[in-house]
């Protein structure tokens, strides 16, 4: 029997609670010699939906086989197609999404289409959480000062918003204060299955998502699958189309053994974060197996499966186990879990202890009781650090060379003080900046039990914080308020300066807010080089705070020792923290709790009815229902706005449809080196007042105070575009030595900022490319890290390698990506970047990954370098949406 023939009985009937329900057995494609059984669960989760999706065009048989039979289909590199249940969006890339929608609508009116065929397809769920800045801190009002402020800086972002609510369907949103999207995800919207009505029949089958924020595999903790796409690949999926990405090879990790006492999940995550980004798993998913799966809470999967786009992989998975279904049940969600049980296990899905391992394209094991207290940083999160090897790890990278990951001074820099006016003196490595942020860590329980813990253990033996020290604490849920407060631990943490600040990513995004006045003034006029420690999943340079060089991540309880400590410059196992009642020292091991002390706080405050009070009334609140908004199908675009702007894409104007003219007489606007994130790319934190954006809100009339950051500017390309590639810390080889974002204008010379040549160079009709390194654009799915490389005019990327999400978004935004041949770069090639690039063999059929080739004359136009690179098109759909400008354009013809 054929698999065609096959699908038509695939279709059983599942009996559940004396009720009915119809699924897609995919078990049954094993009586076709599919070995079903034993493929990772997570490939598994994809046959279904494809089954279910099937309908002979964009979702085939052929697509059917090669999941099935993944086990050797891996290695072919095969495309398959992808429609999720959900999307979820935070609100830096969910709104510019929505602006992309509101434009798509005047475009179709502009074309005689039908705009009302302009809506999310499927639902789709905003949570406005990424605008949070901590300006205040350290008071009873700091919640509601940051609020009011909020509101303030973005009501026009979020009228657009009320405006989107009630003018497109299949669409809803979390206002702000609410939770992060994430946490949010993981204790409310997931549902582990879906239920829907189909010509009157039950379908049951599991829910899934993409979102547009890296860290969604966050929800794989929950045995959901899910992951981070660009903006743009979800406005595609959002109108229907299937998301296409290549068969991934699947890495089980197996797990043995239980964490020691005084390990924590954060500890766990940072070392497999480690494990992975040296074994090499970009682009590839990565499952958990193995009888240590039962001694890991879902909180805890949760927080490693969030780190994934840190290991580099696009999903962690966690399959459905009784784990599982325990958690859904604590946060009032388990009301459907006999019919969750009977679905997974029906489906081969369900894990237990004796469950036949499946197979994978490799495996690793790891012990968990060899894990340790870990920290990682100072400029990104696979760095993991042995807490007990911190102090002199620091000390090495203060005057490790730039080029190795340090900072290049001299080791006098170790001894640096300076006098503050209070009195108070910090020195290198002064700790400025503790923030107990971010849903990694928040949606945890067990560590945030364990930071108030901290906090109260260390007020009974006297510690205090120094005042230079800023405090943060900006939970992703308000069920971590309440059960912090019943247990008395909030209180505590207070009394230490860690007072709730706000409900949203802060300071993980770069909401940090300003330091003390004081310790800024320090930092700028000494160049002395401070420390933060944050709770988070991202230290990239620039990114927590522009005065802030080091940046290190660990688990909350770590960051109220070392905000009570106030340097990163101590031995946390051998030297005391500070002096307490009567002078007496307090290490470390005095103030840490036990695990059984945290399980008590847990068992005895955090309950079902928790969850039920504080989702009850999530999509609303009083302030957000306050706003007032225009109403109709088409927005009323408002020229003045300097949130919203009508996305240009579609303009004739920006016009981005490929002509052989476009890979001829190019030149370098940028040439970059390894680890180039897009942080370093896209407009991110604050807005500098003499940048090109800043001068533009300036000439505009805007005041300093209310420029606000560059997240909640991502309607308005105008500023974004001048914020691309201005990140302090990006290093351009072109710009003869000056950090920051600036580069060589090289028909003068002239060293400008990046967005200033980009303009030249577009009076010229001048063809743009960026040369980098390996893994360029690592880090968050920016969708403007390719919207503004696209509008800066530039065509091509040249790279090693690329991270997977950042690849796909410049092919959808039209911009060719090209990588080295093995072995090959820039310096091997003797390129500086000044040479006039011409690509050839792309004026014919694309196929994709296939070789082109480059030719690089030198300035001189007497020598001339001449190398092949592939295309990294890696689909024939990718090969269109490339060829029609982007995927929005490719969608917007389709449906004129």
């Amino acid at each position: 029997m054929s698999v065609t023939d096959s699908l038509s009985t695939l279709k059983r009937t599942l009996y559940v609670d004396g009720k009915e329900y119809q699924y897609y057995r995919i078990k049954d494609l094993e009586t076709n010699g599919y070995p079903i059984s034993s493929l990772p669960h997570s490939i598994k989760m994809l046959l279904e939906a494809a089954v279910r999706h099937l309908d002979g065009k964009q979702i085939t048989t052929s697509h059917i086989e090669q999941l099935a039979n993944w086990e050797k289909t891996q290695w072919e590199k095969k495309e398959v197609p992808f429609k999720p249940a959900r999307i979820v969006f935070q609100d830096f890339t969910g709104i510019p999404a929505i602006v992309d929608l509101a434009a798509m609508r005047d475009a179709v009116k502009r074309k005689g289409g039908d705009v009302s065929r302009i809506n999310p397809q499927i639902p789709v769920d905003l949570v406005i959480d990424h605008s949070m800045i901590v300006d205040y801190f350290g008071n009873q009002e700091s919640l509601s000062d940051n609020l009011k402020l909020e509101y303030e800086r973005n009501l026009e972002r979020y009228r657009f918003v009320r405006w989107a609510q009630k003018s497109f369907s299949n669409f809803r949103a979390v206002p702000p204060s609410n939770g992060i999207v994430h946490q949010v995800n993981l204790e409310y919207l997931a549902t582990s299955i879906v239920t829907k009505n189909e010509n009157g029949e039950n379908i049951v089958y599991p829910d899934s998502l993409v979102g547009t924020d890296s860290h969604t595999p966050m929800i794989n903790g929950l045995g959901t699958i899910g992951w981070g796409v660009g903006g743009i690949e979800a406005e595609a999926a959002m109108l229907g189309q299937p998301l296409y990405f290549v068969i991934p090879e699947v890495v089980g990790i197996k797990l043995s053994g239980k964490l020691q006492e005084g390990v924590t999940a954060t500890d766990l995550a940072l070392t497999i974060t480690n494990l992975l980004r040296k074994k090499g798993v970009v682009g590839k998913f990565v499952e958990f197996f193995g009888k240590g799966l039962s001694s890991i809470s879902l909180t805890d999967r949760a927080t490693i499966a969030n780190m994934a786009p840190e290991y580099g992989a696009t999903m962690g998975y966690f399959p459905v186990d009784e784990v599982t279904l325990d958690y859904l049940e604590l946060t009032g969600r388990g009301d459907n879990r006999s019919l969750i049980k009977a679905y997974y296990e029906a489906q081969g899905l369900f894990r237990t202890d004796d469950t036949p391992n499946p197979k994978f394209t490799e495996t690793l094991e790891l012990n968990l009781t060899s894990i340790k207290p870990t920290v990682a940083g100072p400029k990104r999160p696979q760095d993991s650090i042995e807490l007990n090897s911190m102090k002199v790890e620091f000390t090495r990278v203060v005057t490790q060379p730039v080029a190795s990951g340090g900072y290049g001074l001299d080791e006098a820099e170790l001894d640096k003080k300076v006098e503050l006016k209070d009195g108070s003196v910090i020195s290198t490595g002064s700790l400025v900046l503790a923030a107990i942020t971010s849903c990694t860590n928040t949606s945890n329980p067990s560590v945030m039990v364990a930071a108030g813990l901290v906090a109260k253990k260390a007020l009974e033996l006297g510690l205090k914080k120094p005042e230079f020290v800023k405090t943060s604490l900006t939970p992703g849920s308000r069920v971590v308020t309440k059960y912090l407060e019943a247990s008395g631990l909030l209180k505590a943490l207070e009394e230490i300066g860690f007072y709730i600040d706000g409900y949203g990513c802060a300071t993980c995004c770069g909401n940090s807010g300003s330091l003390l006045e004081s310790v800024e003034e320090a930092i700028k006029e000494n160049n002395l080089l401070v420390a933060s420690v944050l709770s988070g999943n991202r230290n990239f340079e620039g990114r927590v705070h522009p005065l802030i060089k080091a940046n290190y991540l660990s688990s909350p309880p770590l960051v109220v020792a070392y905000a009570l400590a106030g340097s990163v410059q101590v031995d946390m196992y051998s030297e005391p923290i500070g002096s307490g009642n009567n002078g007496n020292l307090v290490y470390l091991k005095d103030i840490w709790p036990t695990t059984e002390e945290i399980n008590e706080v847990i068992r005895s405050t955090i309950t079902k009815e928790l969850f039920k009070e504080e989702y009850e009334h999530i999509f609303e609140n009083e302030a957000w229902s306050s706003i007032e908004s225009s109403e109709g199908m088409l927005f009323k675009w408002d020229d003045q706005s300097s949130y919203i702007q009508e996305a240009p894409y579609f303009l004739d104007e920006h016009s981005t449809v490929k002509t052989d003219s476009d890979f001829k007489n190019m030149k370098a606007l940028l040439m970059l080196g390894d680890s180039i994130t897009t942080d370093h790319i896209s407009p991110v934190g604050q807005i500098p007042v003499k940048s090109p954006a800043g001068i533009f809100l300036t000439d505009k009339g805007i005041p300093v105070r209310e420029f606000n950051a560059y997240g909640s500017r991502r309607g308005n390309h105008h500023v974004m575009v001048r914020g691309t590639f201005a990140n302090i810390r990006i290093r351009n080889k072109l710009a003869d030595g000056i950090e920051g974002g600036y580069t060589k204008y090289l028909p003068t010379g002239e060293i400008m900022p990046v967005y200033d040549a980009a303009v030249k160079y577009k009076e010229e009709n001048q063809n743009l490319l960026i040369i980098a390194g390996k893994e360029y654009g690592t880090g968050s799915s920016r969708d403007w890290a390719a919207k503004g490389t696209a509008l800066l005019g530039v065509k091509v990327v040249l790279a090693q390698s690329f991270e997977r999400i950042h690849r796909s978004n410049l092919v959808g935004m039209g911009v060719l990506p090209l990588q080295f041949n093995e072995g090959e770069n820039a310096d091997t090639l003797h390129l500086d970047g000044r040479e006039d690039f011409e690509i050839k063999g792309l004026n014919g059929e694309i196929i994709p990954g296939q070789k082109v080739q480059v030719i690089a004359r030198k300035q001189d136009q007497l020598e001339q370098i001449e190398f092949t690179a592939t295309v990294r098109l890696d689909s024939v759909v990718e090969i269109e949406y490339y060829q029609n400008g982007g995927i929005l354009q490719t969608v917007l013809e389709n449906l004129s």
